[in-house]
């Protein structure tokens, strides 16, 4: 077993004792940094970034030099499996993601492939190997991959959308056709995230991004139902350690039982919930990770301190499975200085919690 110096984030998503709350951000590598935007303009774009594993894997450890992170996360997209499948992913600034082609008919479903890791995206493998090795056991390495139906409103809107009209009308219409590319999605979300596994990743997330606009009903039938394939189908233990999954639905606050139903470590909360609800609720079975509104970070260094002790008392004493991070990604104009106070008061205002 490969020796971590710092292993808090991994024992705490094992619902573990750790001496303080271990604390990291989603999206911590990127464009609230100066150097990262620096490497960016480098590279050329966001993809020729992704697909370097030197590049990669230089963005993977700026925000680590920055702070006392308890954990690094892969630099690269959600979008990698679709562009792998052939559907030509592209970034136009300030409009996201975008697809040159999409998923119309049945036939575009039965002819996807399922792209092998090592090949049409061995560039993530290698950044995984790449990150691992310069991260000398300071910190774990988290690995992660899109939901399929997150993959899914991607793969068939052609880009973001404010309303889904087109996924929508297909599972409603043709239910068979989206359930058929779901299962596509899920088969190669397995092979990715065990593929990072093997590769070096030490955690994995799933990012379900927008299965918060569907029904109960349609998000167990269209979303959780092959989150939770995935799950059965991971990699849990390797090089001598377990290896947590977490799983993560924006907007999912009242699917938390089902959520934790799957047999995933822990369940990551966005903002829009109370903590001390939620551990009331799934907090015996899984870890939780969250959940500070991103917005909290243009506060003053008072009330964003204040906020994470609000966090902290939420989740209570014993203070073990918790993992402290932000409800979602942190957004590109907050300053760094003040995402440090937030990192620092992590550690400094949890200690007394896990005495």
């Amino acid at each position: 077993m490969s020796e971590l110096k710092n292993d808090r984030y991994l024992r705490a998503l094992l619902k573990q004792p750790v001496d303080a709350t271990p604390v990291w951000m989603m999206r911590q590598a990127g464009r609230y940094l100066p150097e990262y935007r620096a490497l960016r303009a480098e590279a050329g774009d966001f993809m020729s970034l992704c697909k370097n594993a030197e590049f990669a894997c230089e963005v993977t450890l700026q925000p680590l030099r920055r702070y006392p992170l308890d954990a690094a996360i892969l630099f690269s997209d959600i979008l990698t499996i679709p562009d792998a499948m052939g559907l030509g992913l592209y970034f136009e600034t300030g409009e996201g993601p975008k697809f040159e082609r999409t998923i119309e008919c049945m036939s575009d479903v039965v002819n996807l492939p399922i792209p092998d890791p090592e090949q049409e995206l061995g560039y993530v493998m290698n950044a995984v190997r790449t990150i691992r090795r310069e991260l000398k056991g300071e910190v774990p390495l988290i690995g992660f991959s899109g939901s399929p139906w997150t993959l899914a409103t991607y793969m068939i809107e052609g880009g973001s959308s404010k309303t889904f009209g087109k996924i929508k009308k297909m599972a409603f219409a043709e239910p068979k056709m989206l359930h058929l590319l779901l299962d596509k999605l899920a088969d190669s979300v397995i092979l990715y995230l065990n593929a990072q596994i093997k590769a070096g990743a030490q955690s994995v997330m799933i990012f379900d991004t927008w299965g918060g606009i569907l029904t109960p009903r349609d998000y167990k039938a269209f979303s959780l139902a092959y989150m939770d394939k995935i799950v059965k189908g991971l990699v849990r233990e390797n090089d001598g350690r377990k290896v947590p999954v977490t799983l993560f639905t924006k907007n999912g606050g009242m699917w938390i039982e089902d959520i934790a139903a799957t047999g995933c470590d822990a369940v990551a909360l966005d903002w829009t919930i109370d903590i001390a609800d939620a551990k009331r609720r799934i907090g015996d079975k899984v870890a939780l990770q969250g959940n500070m509104d991103p917005a909290m970070l243009h506060a003053s260094p008072e009330r964003i301190r204040e906020e994470v002790k609000t966090i902290l008392d939420g989740f209570g004493d014993g203070g073990t499975g918790h993992v402290f991070n932000l409800g979602h990604g942190i957004t590109p104009d907050v300053t760094p200085e003040n995402a440090g106070v937030f990192i620092n008061s992590v550690h400094e205002l949890s200690k007394p919690y896990h005495s």
